[in-house]
């Protein structure tokens, strides 16, 4: 099944947690702290496989975590970092925010990377705590958490010529007639139900052809198969139009032209403009005299026009070397690899909502604070105290209401509030 658009979670691993300890020996038994910081999660990593050619890997599996970092230990050993996940997309993937419905990355060349989701920071030890007035500080800083997204993988085919029409005109046989590709071939509509990739050699050059299932009016609008595969026609340097001039389909190939043309500018102006060749097929099974006005109304609007036969390889070579030519007249689209745009997160940023009785205190920075919190040392619960001061969240709890004794939730801790 060829699957060229899913949605998928992703989520960079949890940083470790530093360690609380202190160092104890034969020869010394009232050490400093000692605790260990702990390692960085590992980042989620998408990366172009050249072997791959479809999305469809991913319907199977829709969630994908990097590793967490390991938490510290005693004598200030650090955690071991979390392994990267490196997932693997064929080339000319999109990766957009499912969220905001914006483009991060664009990986549009054999071995891109992108980092689309990173680790946490791992969390400090409680050497890092130690100052003059607080030699044994009995808490540590847990581990940064990662959020989970949720992306877009688009898959845009690149080629350097795109062959495009109504169905059954021919666009198979043409693939199949320059490249060594193999698609399947019928006559009826509708018999190229995904898109087909071949390399056609001509001389000393060599293009990439894409076969793009037939449009049919309305494509635009999502009738037939077209709207599921004009996106693939974004990539394509030249297009290629094919008309079908034997006059079996009981269609009038100008009128075609006009259907296809219709669609590609309802879709996109960008594509509309792109440069066209037009190729007359099925000349094998007419005559001249049939074609020729078509030919003459087309150069008249300036377009090149190859009449040929891809059954009998007639005038094929003509249409590859002209399509060559203008390939390589064609500035090449720029290829972007964007930095990681992250979602920004105020790490400071908190509520405080009342649920019945009891304050609920919500924010990821106070969240993480409380998990790492030693709410039976002294020192630890004072430093917390310290930094709920420091934040505001005494403030607003106040007035929000809170009185002595009230229960007040901060992550998974439950808290009895006093002044």
């Amino acid at each position: 099944m060829f699957v060229d658009i899913i949605n998928i979670t992703i989520k960079g691993g949890d940083g470790g947690n530093g360690c609380v300890a202190f160092h104890r020996d034969a020869m010394t038994q009232k050490g400093g702290p000692s605790g260990g910081d702990g390692g960085n999660g590992g980042n989620v990593i998408i990366k172009v496989d050249t072997n791959m050619n479809t999305l469809m890997d991913f319907r199977y599996k829709g969630r994908y975590i990097a590793g967490r970092g390991e938490d510290g230990t005693k004598l200030k050993r650090s955690g071991k970092h979390g392994e990267d996940l490196v997932i693997n997309v064929p080339l000319g993937t999109i990766i957009k925010d499912a969220k905001r419905g914006v483009v991060i990355a664009d990986l549009a060349e054999a071995g891109a990377e992108f980092i689309a989701s990173r680790g946490g920071n791992g969390g400090w030890g409680n050497t890092h705590f130690a100052t003059p007035t607080r030699q044994t500080p009995n808490f540590a800083k847990a581990g940064q958490k990662v959020l989970e997204r949720e992306i877009v993988l688009e898959l845009k085919y690149i080629a350097d010529l795109g062959l495009i029409g109504l169905p059954n005109v021919g666009k198979s046989t043409i693939l199949s007639s320059v490249s060594n590709t193999k698609p399947k071939i019928a006559n009826y509509e509708f018999t190229t139900l995904v898109p087909n990739l071949g390399i056609a050699k001509i001389d000393d050059d060599s293009i990439t052809v894409a076969d793009i299932p037939g449009l049919i009016e309305g494509a635009a609008e999502g009738l037939g198969l077209g709207h599921d595969f004009l996106r693939h026609v974004e990539r394509t340097g030249v297009l290629a139009h094919v008309l079908d001039v034997s006059g079996f389909s009981g269609r009038e190939p100008m009128d075609d032209f006009e259907v296809v043309n219709r669609e590609l500018r309802k879709y996109s102006e960008i594509l509309a403009d792109k440069e066209q060749i037009v190729v007359l097929n099925k000349i094998d099974v007419t005559s001249e005299d049939m074609y020729a006005p078509i030919v003459s109304e087309l150069e008249g609007r300036g377009y090149k026009v190859f009449a040929i036969s891809a059954v009998a390889h007639k005038n094929i070579d003509a249409f590859l070397r002209y399509a060559v030519e203008r390939i390589k007249a064609t500035p090449k689209q720029e290829t972007i690899v964007y930095e990681i745009v992250e979602e920004e997160i105020d790490r400071d940023a908190f509520t405080v909502s009342r649920e019945g009785k009891m304050f609920v205190v919500e924010g990821i920075g106070i969240e993480m604070l409380a998990e790492s919190t030693n709410f039976d040392d002294a020192e630890s619960f004072a430093y917390f105290q310290h930094m709920l001061t420091k934040k505001g969240i005494n403030k607003a709890l106040i007035e929000a209401g809170v009185k002595t004794g009230d229960d007040v939730q901060i992550g998974e801790c439950l808290l009895e509030y006093e002044e």
